[in-house]
C-alpha cells in the first residue's frame, strides 16, 4: 500500500502498486460506489489473460483505505483530480485507465481533463448521465445526516451480497451519500457527453445480465466497441472474473 498526502484536501489517498514485467503502459483501476479497488481488481490485474504488467489499484477518497475528509465534495470531477495527482506524483503518463460504474465516470472526467495521462480508456457500466440507479437513488432519498446516523448501517445489513457488504463496510457514510447525490445530479458536462468527444481509444464493457443497457447503446452510437461479459451483472469483476479479464485484454489489445 502506498500513499500521497493531498494538501488541498488535507487527506491521504492510498493505492496498491502491483509490480510487473515489460515496458507496456501502467494499468490504473478505479472502483465503483461503495467498493475498493483491491477487492474489485487485484485478481483482474494479476489474471494470465493480461500478461502481467504494473498495475495501480486506487482507493478513491472516502473509500477503502484512503482518508475520509469531511469537507470534500466527493464529486466525480474532484475524485478525478485526486487520481490525476497520484499519476503526477508517480510521474506517469499514457496509462491504461479502467473504471467501473462510478469509477468509470471518474475515469472519463480524468481523461477529458488530462488527456496526456491516458493512452487507452476502458469503462465498465459507467454512470454516463444523471438520474441514479438501483443503488444510488435510495441513498439520495435520505437526508445526508439521517443516512450517516442510521441509513448506512441499515443499508449494510440489508445488502443481499456478502461480498458487497464487506466492501461497503469500508466506505465512509458521508462520502457515499455525497457521491450518490453527485451521480444522481449528473455533471456539466455529463460524462457521457465527454466520452463521446474523447480522442483516446475507448471501450465499453457490459454484463450480459445487465442487458438491455441504454448506456451501452449510447456508447455504441458514439463509436465505442461494446464488449459483453457472459453471465455477469453489474458486479462484473466478481460475477465473471475470467470473462472480464479476457474482455479487458481484448480492449487493451493484449
Amino acid at each position: 500500500m502506498r500513499e500521497l498526502f493531498l494538501v488541498d484536501q488535507q487527506a491521504y489517498v492510498r493505492w496498491t502498486d502491483l509490480p510487473g514485467e515489460g515496458d507496456g503502459p501502467v494499468r490504473v483501476f478505479v472502483h465503483g460506489l461503495g467498493c475498493t479497488s483491491a477487492s474489485d481488481f487485484a485478481h483482474i490485474a494479476a489474471h494470465p489473460a493480461l500478461g502481467g504488467g504494473r498495475a495501480l489499484l486506487v482507493d478513491l477518497l472516502g473509500y477503502g483505505l484512503s482518508d475520509r475528509p469531511a469537507d470534500f465534495d466527493y464529486r466525480m470531477e474532484s475524485q478525478a483530480e485526486v487520481v490525476a495527482a497520484v499519476l503526477d506524483h508517480l510521474g506517469l503518463t499514457g496509462v491504461d485507465l479502467v473504471g467501473h460504474s462510478m469509477g468509470g465516470a471518474v475515469a472519463i472526467h480524468l481523461t477529458a481533463a488530462r488527456p496526456e495521462l491516458v493512452a487507452r480508456l476502458v469503462v465498465a457500466e459507467p454512470n454516463l448521465y444523471g438520474g441514479g440507479g438501483a443503488f444510488s437513488s435510495p441513498v439520495v432519498a435520505q437526508d445526508e445526516e439521517v443516512f450517516v446516523a442510521e441509513g448506512f448501517t441499515r443499508m449494510v445489513a440489508d445488502t443481499d451480497r456478502a461480498d458487497y457488504a464487506a466492501r461497503l463496510r469500508l466506505a465512509d457514510p458521508r462520502a457515499l451519500h455525497r457521491s450518490a447525490v453527485a451521480l444522481v445530479e449528473g455533471g456539466t458536462p455529463a460524462p457521457g457527453d465527454l466520452l463521446a468527444g474523447l480522442g483516446v481509444p475507448r471501450t465499453y464493457l457490459v454484463g450480459e445480465l445487465s442487458l438491455p443497457d441504454a448506456d451501452a447503446e449510447k456508447a455504441a452510437a458514439f463509436g465505442l466497441p461494446v464488449i459483453e461479459i457472459p453471465g455477469a451483472g453489474h458486479n462484473l469483476t466478481l460475477d465473471n472474473p475470467d470473462g472480464f479479464a479476457t474482455a479487458l485484454a481484448r480492449a487493451l489489445g493484449d
